[in-house]
Protein backbone atom coordinates (compact mmCIF):
# COMPACT_ATOMS: atom_id res chain seq x y z
CA UNK A 1 0.00 0.00 0.00
CA UNK A 2 1.70 3.13 -0.92
CA UNK A 3 1.24 6.95 1.28
CA UNK A 4 -1.25 7.72 -0.98
CA UNK A 5 -3.45 5.32 -0.81
CA UNK A 6 -2.99 5.60 3.31
CA UNK A 7 -4.41 8.97 2.22
CA UNK A 8 -7.61 7.38 0.86
CA UNK A 9 -8.02 5.18 4.06
CA UNK A 10 -7.61 7.39 6.91
CA UNK A 11 -9.90 10.27 4.71
CA UNK A 12 -12.94 7.59 4.01
CA UNK A 13 -12.55 6.54 8.20
CA UNK A 14 -12.48 10.22 8.75
CA UNK A 15 -15.78 10.92 6.64
CA UNK A 16 -17.21 7.83 8.51
CA UNK A 17 -16.47 8.52 11.69
CA UNK A 18 -17.70 12.33 11.32
CA UNK A 19 -21.12 10.44 9.95
CA UNK A 20 -20.63 8.06 13.17
CA UNK A 21 -20.63 11.51 15.34
CA UNK A 22 -23.58 13.57 13.88
CA UNK A 23 -25.71 10.51 14.01
CA UNK A 24 -24.93 9.93 17.89
CA UNK A 25 -25.02 13.86 18.41
CA UNK A 26 -28.57 13.60 17.19
CA UNK A 27 -29.72 11.13 18.96
CA UNK A 28 -28.27 12.41 22.06
CA UNK A 29 -30.68 15.54 21.11
CA UNK A 30 -33.62 13.44 20.75
CA UNK A 31 -33.11 11.29 23.87
CA UNK A 32 -35.27 13.50 25.84
CA UNK A 33 -38.23 13.49 23.52
CA UNK A 34 -41.86 12.28 24.16
CA UNK A 35 -44.83 11.67 21.69
CA UNK A 36 -48.66 10.70 21.77
CA UNK A 37 -47.73 7.94 19.87
CA UNK A 38 -45.38 4.86 18.99
CA UNK A 39 -45.37 6.00 14.81
CA UNK A 40 -43.57 9.48 15.74
CA UNK A 41 -41.86 8.59 18.87
CA UNK A 42 -37.79 9.66 17.94
CA UNK A 43 -36.14 6.73 17.62
CA UNK A 44 -32.44 5.84 17.58
CA UNK A 45 -30.21 5.60 14.31
CA UNK A 46 -27.31 4.11 13.60
CA UNK A 47 -24.80 4.39 10.41
CA UNK A 48 -24.03 0.83 9.13
CA UNK A 49 -20.47 0.98 7.51
CA UNK A 50 -18.69 -1.51 5.38
CA UNK A 51 -14.77 -1.92 4.99
CA UNK A 52 -14.30 -2.57 1.08
CA UNK A 53 -10.51 -4.17 1.60
CA UNK A 54 -10.54 -5.93 -1.62
CA UNK A 55 -11.31 -3.29 -3.45
CA UNK A 56 -9.42 -0.68 -2.15
CA UNK A 57 -5.98 -2.82 -3.75
CA UNK A 58 -7.58 -1.09 -6.93
CA UNK A 59 -7.19 3.00 -7.17
CA UNK A 60 -9.96 4.67 -7.33
CA UNK A 61 -12.10 2.90 -4.99
CA UNK A 62 -13.43 4.51 -0.90
CA UNK A 63 -12.06 1.99 1.53
CA UNK A 64 -14.86 2.46 3.98
CA UNK A 65 -18.59 2.59 2.62
CA UNK A 66 -21.64 3.89 4.57
CA UNK A 67 -24.31 1.46 4.02
CA UNK A 68 -27.27 3.34 5.38
CA UNK A 69 -28.64 4.70 8.40
CA UNK A 70 -30.93 2.21 10.67
CA UNK A 71 -33.20 3.18 12.99
CA UNK A 72 -32.59 0.77 16.33
CA UNK A 73 -35.50 -1.80 16.74
CA UNK A 74 -35.41 -1.41 20.75
CA UNK A 75 -38.64 -1.03 22.32
CA UNK A 76 -39.94 2.42 23.31
CA UNK A 77 -40.92 3.40 26.48
CA UNK A 78 -44.84 3.99 27.23
CA UNK A 79 -44.96 6.23 30.42
CA UNK A 80 -49.15 7.17 32.02
CA UNK A 81 -49.41 10.58 32.33
CA UNK A 82 -52.87 11.76 31.27
CA UNK A 83 -51.66 15.24 32.52
CA UNK A 84 -48.97 15.79 29.58
CA UNK A 85 -50.46 17.86 26.98
CA UNK A 86 -48.86 15.18 24.21
CA UNK A 87 -50.75 12.65 26.14
CA UNK A 88 -52.62 10.34 23.52
CA UNK A 89 -56.68 9.77 24.81
CA UNK A 90 -55.93 6.71 26.85
CA UNK A 91 -53.53 8.90 29.27
CA UNK A 92 -50.08 7.41 27.42
CA UNK A 93 -47.24 9.02 25.99
CA UNK A 94 -44.25 7.55 24.45
CA UNK A 95 -39.95 8.01 25.12
CA UNK A 96 -37.71 7.75 22.40
CA UNK A 97 -35.42 4.51 22.77
CA UNK A 98 -32.12 6.48 22.73
CA UNK A 99 -30.25 5.20 25.35
CA UNK A 100 -27.51 8.08 26.67
CA UNK A 101 -25.18 5.44 28.42
CA UNK A 102 -24.53 3.76 25.28
CA UNK A 103 -24.68 7.21 23.06
CA UNK A 104 -21.53 9.03 25.06
CA UNK A 105 -20.06 5.99 24.83
CA UNK A 106 -20.15 5.85 21.04
CA UNK A 107 -19.57 9.46 20.91
CA UNK A 108 -15.93 9.00 22.59
CA UNK A 109 -14.97 5.97 20.87
CA UNK A 110 -16.08 8.01 17.17
CA UNK A 111 -14.05 10.95 18.34
CA UNK A 112 -11.06 8.99 19.54
CA UNK A 113 -11.04 7.04 16.12
CA UNK A 114 -11.76 10.41 14.63
CA UNK A 115 -8.29 11.62 16.46
CA UNK A 116 -6.66 9.12 15.84
CA UNK A 117 -7.20 8.75 11.47
CA UNK A 118 -5.71 12.38 11.93
CA UNK A 119 -2.65 11.35 13.51
CA UNK A 120 -2.58 8.61 10.94
CA UNK A 121 -2.91 11.50 8.39
CA UNK A 122 -0.40 13.40 9.94
CA UNK A 123 1.98 10.77 10.31
CA UNK A 124 1.83 9.81 6.48
CA UNK A 125 2.07 13.22 5.19
CA UNK A 126 5.84 13.54 7.09
CA UNK A 127 6.62 10.54 6.08
CA UNK A 128 6.32 11.81 2.71
CA UNK A 129 7.78 14.60 3.19
CA UNK A 130 10.89 13.27 3.93
CA UNK A 131 10.99 10.67 1.10
CA UNK A 132 10.70 13.86 -0.58
CA UNK A 133 13.17 15.52 1.06
CA UNK A 134 15.82 12.14 0.23
CA UNK A 135 16.19 13.12 -3.09
CA UNK A 136 17.29 16.73 -2.75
Amino acid sequence: MSLFNIFNVTGSAMSAESVRLNTTSSNLANANSVSSSAQETYKARHPIFAAALDSAQGSASVPVQLQGIVESNEPLSAEYNPEHPLANSAGYIYKSNVNVMEEMANMISASRSYQNNVQVADASKQMLMKTLQMGK
